[in-house]
């Protein structure tokens, strides 16, 4: 009987997920890049990166194992920043970030890096209030906690947004991301959008410097969760299936169209539709038109190499594959949006321009 299991492992202080499949032989016979036959040891691919799909991530390599009985995934969740890096160094198979990387980046890598999205998400701002309050907010009151210009959670603006609601008059606690993160980088990206104090002064990135004597930092969406969970008072933003999982209540944000929407795959997906998305696939979708849309939403990217070295890149190309067909259709469950048909298509395309 083939069975599989979940191996963590400690890398550097940082707990890993490996999934590992036993080296039987589909019972399906139909994985994708070897034909069924069983090799003597699984094809080892790594990756690391984006905190923000690793929920996706550690679904999809179980599920995966099923289907490509010959391969195993060792991926480092350590932020986009430390992904897109380890990536340009070629000490991973593949990155995963929540920002594109830009031309100046790319200028020196080897060769040329593909962007496949592979999720789209909502960044949740979290928090930790008495009797768990469902808040509103909107974007000119986020930028100004995280300006450290609203440091009261009874300051009248957000009391304006929140009739009926108690609010206590303590302080506001901000949580931000202390490594590179591309959940930093669409947190960020909308605050510009949205305050221009914010886009004058601390501005977009997956790492920006956050004003001084302003909140506290911790590493990745985990950390991140962690402390908002821990510390009374506190705010934070993490990906959607993180406050989820850790059971953190989140606020409605008043989006481009006025309305209070909470994230969610269906609000993510009405952001996802406004995109206009270009041939590389690099775009943003913050403070999307539409009465639906949440809009503190983006894509994560898987990036490869458009050349390719044999068999582990052809076992890449498999799981790339499927993970942009028929993982979307597990990607609600799991809190992100699916991919459009359409985009889906366009991506398969792409995939296909991979070299061995």
């Amino acid at each position: 009987m083939k069975t599989n299991k979940l191996v963590t492992t400690v890398i550097s202080g940082l707990v890993v997920g490996v999934f590992a499949a036993s080296c039987s032989k589909n019972p399906a016979g139909n994985s994708p890049a070897s034909g069924g036959n069983a090799p003597s040891s699984p094809i080892l691919i790594n990756g690391a990166g984006s905190t923000f799909d690793y929920p996706a991530f550690t679904k999809w390599f179980e599920v995966y194992a099923e289907v490509d009985t010959n391969v195993q995934f060792n991926y480092q969740s350590i932020g986009s920043g430390a992904g897109q890096k380890q990536l340009l160094n070629q000490t991973v198979d593949f990155g995963a970030s929540d920002a594109p990387m830009s031309d100046e980046s790319m200028a020196g890598a080897p060769s040329k890096i593909l962007h496949l999205p592979v999720v789209a998400g909502g960044v949740a701002i979290i928090y930790n209030l008495p009797g768990n309050p469902k808040l509103k907010l909107d974007g000119d009151i986020l930028a100004e906690i995280y300006l450290g210009k609203i440091t009261k959670w009874n300051d009248p603006k957000i009391a304006a947004l929140n009739s009926g609601v108690t609010l206590p008059d303590s302080g506001i606690i901000p949580v931000h991301r202390s490594d590179g993160s591309g959940t930093t980088f669409i947190f960020t990206a909308y605050l510009s959008v949205i305050n221009d104090a914010w886009a004058n002064s601390v501005k977009k990135g997956t790492a920006v410097k956050w004003p001084d004597g302003v909140g506290i930092g911790a590493k990745g969406s985990e950390g991140v969760a962690g402390q908002v969970r821990q510390i009374s008072g506190s705010m934070g933003y993490a990906e959607l299936a993180y406050a989820d999982q850790n059971k953190i209540p989140y606020a409605d944000m008043k989006n481009a169209a006025g309305q209070f929407v909470s994230p969610a795959p269906d609000s993510v997906s009405a952001a996802l539709g406004t995109a206009t998305i270009p041939d590389d696939f690099r775009f943003s979708m913050v403070n999307a038109p539409g009465a639906k849309a949440y809009p503190i939403a983006g894509p994560s990217w898987i990036l490869i190499y458009q050349k390719q070295n044999g068999d582990r890149g052809k076992h890449l190309v498999g799981f790339l594959k499927w993970a942009i067909t028929d993982g979307q259709k597990i990607s609600p469950i799991l809190d992100y949006a699916p991919l459009p048909d359409a985009l889906q298509q366009r991506e398969l395309k792409l995939v296909d321009s991979v070299t061995y």
